[in-house]
């Protein structure tokens, strides 16, 4: 069974930012347990906002709009757990969410070095499998060492369409599909790598891996592969791996496909 760390190329730590649908807050805790679980440090936040993570996904959550407060606080928790979740606020949204920080401030509490890893969502969803991100997202601190990008292969072959495509609108701009066509795994693979796509504006330091979730049966793992092959032929330079996986099982990595070799099937 190949780690989530190695089939995301995790190395020494850094701030990872995770953009797209189809979970990516799944994806972030899962991939906190498994470094903290190793006894890494690490810092699950947000740019924008989450749901209060609970106590299966986090054991403490720091709520304040200081860094140096977040920073004062964290020193004394991580002695307990190396696993820390923090946020600026609580917000006025009656599901419980909360308000994540600037980019800026990630970049000082990374610089801070009290954690080994800082794990950041940086856009929102309203969890649809799909989603095309609007001109302010993602938000991705310019600390971000690696971007994962993600999409839900339960949203393959369905309609373009509120429902199963957030901000459906702006997906169809990108992709050149109309209203209520089936979603197809060339449109899905220009959605990640578009230069409007889910996959806009990271830094250019920045390692930049796809996870293709909720490849839950065959049918959409040989989605997720098609998707792979599409990628890996268009030989973007800045794209290391494309990861078919299914976050919330117990083995999340199904395969993973490296775009400039060949592949690698786990």
């Amino acid at each position: 069974m190949v780690s989530l760390r190695k089939a995301l190329t995790l190395e020494k730590g850094g701030v990872v930012s995770f953009a797209g649908a189809g979970g990516k807050t799944s994806l972030m805790f899962r991939i906190a347990h498994e470094l903290s679980s190793a006894g890494e440090t690490v810092l699950t936040t947000t740019t924008t906002k989450i749901m209060m993570p609970s106590k299966d996904q986090s054991p403490h959550v720091i709520l304040s709009d200081s860094f140096e407060e977040v920073l004062d606080k964290a020193k004394l928790l991580i002695k307990k757990n190396p696993h820390i979740s923090a946020a600026s606020q609580r917000t006025d949204s009656p599901l419980g969410k909360i308000a994540g920080f600037e980019p800026e401030v990630i970049d000082e509490i990374w610089k801070a070095g009290v954690f080994r890893w800082i794990l950041v969502e940086a856009d929102g969803a309203a969890r649809r499998p799909l989603k095309a991100p609007a001109f302010y997202e993602p938000v991705i601190p310019s600390s971000s060492g690696w971007v994962v990008g993600i999409i839900g292969l339960k949203g393959i072959g369905k309609p373009l369409e509120e429902r199963w495509v957030f901000r459906h609108k702006l997906f169809a701009e990108i992709t050149g599909l109309r209203h209520e066509e089936p979603v197809t795994e060339e449109s899905v693979a220009t959605a990640l790598i578009d230069k409007n796509g889910i996959m806009k504006g990271c830094p250019s330091h920045t390692k930049k891996v796809v996870f293709l979730n909720m490849a839950d049966n065959q049918k959409l793992l040989e989605s997720g592969r098609r998707i792979a092959d599409i990628l890996c032929k268009t030989r973007i330079e800045v794209l290391k791996r494309i990861v078919i996986g299914r976050a919330l099982h117990e083995t999340p990595v199904v395969e993973y496909h490296d775009v400039s070799e060949e592949e690698h099937f786990v």
